[in-house]
């Protein structure tokens, strides 16, 4: 079933079943209105009635105008109103109207005691005759509301009446009363069932706004925003819509850069490992036909060698970087003193440094230099970012530095350099995968992937470590890792959440 005629039928149950419930509480009181204003006027005529029946002789005190004409007179009076009357005598007998020959007419006992008690009695006499329920008439067949009230004198019950009125009457007027709620009522049903169709049709509306922007974001198409105001749940459902729409669009910028980023990789790649390749086959070559001079076979087995450990150092930091970023390695942290690692890595890039005309320079930390991390792992994170800035430095000076920050708990080691720099659009991406700040750097013999930072940046972070990059173009660039103790790497990042 289509939602509108879901929420039309949801509409309709609740506003029938309203309109019942006041249908049967109006219809109920207006019974009841009409019903106790008969009464109250049936028990008004029956006390006017014995104010003029009932007179008393003065001389004899005797009660001498209960007569029928009497009481006829004044049926006449109230004849539009169908009003009828009855008396019964205190011996429970009628006189009036006159009962038929050889009839006797008498109330209910249980009607009599409660007249005696001065009750007035309030019911409904149907069409049929029955015991204690006096038919007025011999040929009288019609349905009455009566009273029965009691007349007293000096204390004493010395008659009772019975005031009548034709119940067709006031049935008339319930059913006009009916008759115009009912009308109200189909008037009330029409216009639910408009109005529940307009309300279903504007939320139907919306929601098919959200359809389509959805189709539309399924084609990639994120130039879609839906309005909301802030009103309803399906306005806070726009509000994470266009949030969703906003994040799948930066997701989707990121994934082309990264897919561009992989093609450049491929590209590099593929040609950082066909070189070797053809060198080494080009050399194999010659070995297998003797073209290589006798005393050129060790240089020529050397230069194999130094192209098949680049060819592994390509393929290795791809599976150390897919290890890595999927958590696959495990980290046997403990607490070590960096000032030897810091100085083993300085001494073996001295070389490489030397060999660019560069200057390692070790500021070394006075007492114990205690960090918390794993130690292959801390000196995989040092030995990159120092061959980074040898890379993109020229005859220039490279600080390493270490030292601890009690009040954050943590050793921190500072890498800078005075080399080439970088832009803020480079520092920008200095982490990403495959980016190299210096594309035409290609032949190096280190970095020429483009992941060593990508995986100094995840190794820092799974030791729940900061690592923050400063640079300026031709003016230098200065790394600074931050590794916490033991207990306060998660507490920093709370801090941090904060």
């Amino acid at each position: 079933m289509k939602l509108i005629y879901q929420n039309m039928l949801s509409f309709l149950i609740v506003i029938l079943t309203t309109l019942g419930i006041i249908l049967y509480s109006v219809t109920s009181a207006a019974t009841n209105w009409e019903y106790n204003r008969t009464y109250k006027s049936l028990e008004s005529y029956a006390g006017n009635l014995e104010k003029i029946a009932l007179k008393t002789d003065p001389k004899t005190g005797q009660i001498h105008n209960i007569t029928g004409d009497n009481i006829r007179t004044v049926e006449q009076v109230l004849s539009e109103r169908n009003v009828q009357f009855a008396i019964f005598d205190y011996n429970n007998n009628q006189v009036y109207p006159t009962p038929p020959t050889n009839v006797k007419l008498h109330l209910k006992q249980s009607y009599w005691k409660k007249l005696k008690q001065g009750k007035t009695i309030r019911n409904i006499q149907k069409s049929q005759n029955a015991e204690g329920n006096p038919r007025l008439r011999k040929d009288d067949n019609r349905s009455y509301v009566y009273v029965l009230t009691p007349w007293f004198q000096n204390g004493k019950l010395i008659a009772a009446v019975w005031a009548g009125s034709d119940v067709s009457e006031l049935q008339t007027n319930i059913g006009e009363i009916n008759s115009r709620l009912y009308f109200a009522l189909l008037i009330s049903l029409l216009a639910a069932i408009l109005l529940s169709f307009i309300l279903s049709r504007y939320q139907v509306d919306r929601i098919n706004r959200l359809r389509g922007a959805t189709k539309k974001v399924a084609n990639n198409d994120f130039s879609v925003h839906i309005e909301s105001k802030g009103r309803d749940e399906l306005d806070d459902l726009a509000d994470d819509f266009n949030q969703m729409v906003k994040s799948l669009e930066a997701s989707d910028t990121e994934i082309k850069r990264q897919e561009q980023r992989r093609k450049e990789f491929m590209a590099d790649a593929s040609h950082e490992m066909r070189t070797p390749l053809t060198t080494i086959n080009g050399l194999l070559e010659g070995l297998a036909y003797d073209a290589i001079p006798e005393e050129s076979k060790g240089q020529s087995i050397q230069l194999m060698r130094n192209e098949t450990k680049r060819l592994i150092r390509l393929v290795n930091e791809n599976l150390d970087y897919e290890k890595i970023r999927t958590n696959q390695i495990t980290m046997a942290k403990r607490v070590f003193d960096a000032n030897k690692p810091l100085h083993d890595i300085t001494s073996q890039l001295d070389k490489k440094a030397k060999t660019a005309g560069d200057e390692l320079i070790l500021k070394p930390y006075e007492g114990e230099l205690k960090t918390y991390a794993d130690y292959d792992r801390f000196v995989q994170v040092i030995f990159n970012i120092m061959q980074n800035a040898i890379q993109f430095t020229n005859n220039g000076k490279i600080f390493i530095s270490g030292s601890r920050n009690e009040e954050r708990h943590a050793s921190v080691f500072i890498i800078s350099d005075t080399g080439i720099g970088m832009s803020e659009d480079q520092v920008k991406n200095i982490w990403d995968r495959y980016y190299k700040a210096d594309p035409s750097r290609k032949n190096r013999k280190y970095g020429e992937s483009g992941l060593g930072l990508s995986i100094v940046h995840q190794l820092v972070e799974n030791h729940g470590g900061e690592i923050e990059v400063k640079s300026k173009l031709n003016e230098g660039t200065t790394f600074t890792v931050t590794l916490f103790d033991e207990g306060y790497e998660h507490k920093q990042d709370k801090q941090k959440q904060d």
